[in-house]
């Protein structure tokens, strides 16, 4: 049976399941949905099992379970990873929904509901893949999943996890259903991450606040010496100014930039969307290898002294900053983090102290485009959605995708379906079906051209 009849004829069942999921509230963030979140976990091994793993089981971590299953077809055969995540985002403010967050409706071609697509619906993507594989006898490697309940509050405990069970993971290439694509008619493979290094800046100047008009002038304020530190980290052709900052970073070849280049973007758009009138970045960088293949670096929060109602004329004692920095592969978050502060405190004059606090941080992540789990993956969007997909690079942070690099020595391909509008972490969050029915279309010819 040809993939797209097997759809249209288990599509009702295929919808069915992905609403039990759904209806289970697994808020990891919330220690009141610690019960849903094993419920979830549990009705995952079932479906699992039922789409024909050969074996599935809840495994305890350090903090919420995971799920881990598999079919084995030979073991001379190469080895498919699946990950994805279980748990969800809380649903707050619940009275932006146009329906209850966690009873899934399907309205205009979309299914309706927290966990719609990230990462319910595209994890069910997978699972629909792979069950058609095997009932009709396609399957010719060997496939495991790894579904995570706490991918939204930062994976705390998979790293211990992945450290505790190498072998049991063991794989050729992860694939993963839980990135973006640039648009329903102009599908995408994300090639490359962003890391980042954050950090909290303390400046301390005199032992208590200040009268400013006794003291003003005469003593250093704590918010103007670090609004002056802060601003020297760049300079005017928007490079980072900390030394030995791009030792490590690898310049986006030539083939990829072209690719970029080749990405439908309207700078006017963007610029009327958030509301400014121009543009700033790095020298001799368009706006989308800014924004996905180049470090930055930014101030997050800055606060001290007064800023309640009405006035009040005080020299602070103590200023503080929230700062970050994106960074791109190959540079080491932890090596970053002490070039900062080393940078920091050098350049703190004697008149203040300052103290910089490592917040966290994470490794950025690059897959050649020539990688063959990657080809197989750009066959399968050609395949489903008509035309090849562009390969791009996100600004955004998924540490955990450097970590399974890092410990088990695999490559992952971002093969993921969601759209802007899915509206994913926020009121409203919904999923084509019609991305739905082509996304398990290619997900079954990935398998079938990874050899």
């Amino acid at each position: 049976m040809e993939i797209k009849q097997y759809i249209q004829e288990n599509e009702e069942r295929f919808l069915n399941e992905l609403f039990s999921l759904i209806r289970i509230p697994s808020i990891s963030a919330l220690p009141a949905h610690k019960d849903d979140i094993l419920a979830c976990a549990e009705r995952w091994r079932q479906l699992l099992l039922e789409a024909g793993a050969d074996e599935a089981m809840v495994m305890p971590s350090e903090g919420h379970p995971l799920v881990y299953a598999e079919k084995r077809v030979s073991p001379d055969a190469p080895t498919v990873l699946v990950y994805a995540h279980y748990d969800v985002m809380p649903a707050e403010p619940l009275e932006l929904w146009k329906s209850q967050p966690f009873e899934p409706e399907v309205r205009d071609g979309r299914i309706w509901a927290r966990g719609a697509d990230d990462d319910k619906g595209q994890s069910m993507i997978q699972v629909k893949a792979f069950e058609y594989l095997v009932r009709e006898g396609l399957l010719r490697h060997n496939v495991k999943f790894i579904f995570e309940g706490e991918e939204e509050i930062g994976s705390p405990s998979l790293n211990a996890f992945l450290k505790a069970h190498k072998e049991l993971l063991k794989a050729d290439v992860i694939l993963v259903s839980d990135t973006s694509m640039l648009g329903a008619d102009l599908p995408s493979l994300t090639t490359g991450l962003r890391g980042l290094a954050y950090w909290e800046i303390e400046v301390t100047g005199p032992n208590r606040d200040l009268h400013s008009g006794h003291f003003g002038g005469a003593v250093a304020n704590p918010i103007n010496v670090l609004c002056d530190l802060l601003s020297k980290v760049i300079d005017t052709d928007g490079r980072i100014t900390i030394p030995h900052f791009y030792d490590d970073v690898e310049e986006v070849p030539t083939a990829e930039r072209e690719m970029i280049a080749q990405i439908p973007f309207d700078e006017k758009k963007y610029m009327e969307a958030i509301g400014v009138k121009a543009l700033k970045g790095e020298k001799d960088y368009s706006t989308l290898e800014r924004n996905s293949c180049r470090p930055s670096f930014d101030v997050c929060g800055i606060w001290g002294g007064y800023t309640g109602e009405g006035s009040k004329t005080v020299l602070p004692s103590k200023a503080y900053a929230k700062v970050s920095s994106r960074l791109v592969p190959h540079q080491q978050h932890e090596k970053i983090s002490q070039l900062f502060v080393d940078y920091l405190t050098q350049q703190a004059p004697d008149y203040v102290q300052v103290k910089v606090t490592p917040l966290h941080g994470g490794e950025g992540y690059v897959c050649p485009i020539d990688h063959p789990a990657y080809q197989a993956a750009e066959k399968g969007f050609e395949k489903a959605f008509g035309k090849k997909p562009l390969a791009v690079r996100r600004g955004g942070s998924i540490p955990i995708i450097s970590d399974f690099e890092q410990i088990l020595g695999i490559k992952t391909i971002l093969m993921g379906f969601g759209l802007e509008s899915d509206a994913i972490h926020s009121p409203n969050e919904n999923f084509s079906l019609d991305i739905f029915r082509k996304g398990i279309e290619a997900v079954v010819e990935f398998h079938q051209q990874y050899k």
